[in-house]
């Protein structure tokens, strides 16, 4: 099964995930800055849902850019994961509306680690089906260190939401800030396969 109608999906779902987000954001009521101190939270989690939206597209990518075929695990695997970063939106507007309310803040990391989730049973069915755990795909995810904490540190900041409703939302910002810092293995995995151009 070819993997290029996969990937058009997927890059289609993601684009219309950005621009509900965008036409979530309410325009500000006034023409001076005062009147921008409201829309300020929405903004700034607008801005961060934009970013992890940004993460999985690029990783998403790379992941199938290393792949030689798809099948129907990877398929189902993939609709999981383009489920929960469907609710992104609605979390962020949320949020962005009720900034440090335990249950939204809570709300958003639930579907930030189910999204981290459905990516890693994505990346196990990918590898499954490209040859198993001695595939270059499988050596090239190595221990996948940062899928791993991302896991930990969302639900750590589920938790923390019912107790101090900021750290949790700092722990969504170490998280995109690890995911931003480059990760090559993939790249460099591919670019050493004949064939393959990025």
């Amino acid at each position: 099964m070819g993997k290029g109608r996969l990937e058009a999906f997927s890059d289609g779902v993601l684009a219309i995930l950005i621009t509900i987000m965008v036409l979530e954001l309410k325009v500000p009521r006034g023409a001076d800055l005062h009147a921008l101190m409201p829309f300020l939270p929405s903004l700034a989690w607008y801005l961060l849902s934009f970013v992890f939206v940004g993460i999985y597209w690029n990783n998403h990518h790379h992941l199938l850019h290393a792949s030689h075929r798809v099948n129907g695990a990877v398929l189902w695997a993939n609709l999981h994961l383009l489920f929960w970063l469907s609710l992104v939106p609605v979390a962020t507007t949320w949020l962005g509306e009720n900034p440090s309310a335990p249950i939204p803040v809570a709300l958003y990391g639930a579907i930030l680690f189910m999204a981290a989730i459905g990516f890693t049973l994505l990346v196990l069915a990918l590898v499954a089906a490209n040859g198993g755990k001695d595939s270059a795909l499988a050596q090239a995810l190595g221990r996948d260190f940062k899928g791993k904490i991302s896991v930990v540190l969302y639900g750590a900041a589920i938790a923390l939401a019912f107790v101090r409703a900021s750290v949790a939302e700092a722990l969504y910002v170490v998280v995109a800030l690890i995911w931003l810092i480059p990760d090559r293995r993939i790249e460099r995995a591919t670019l050493k396969q004949p064939g393959q151009e990025h």
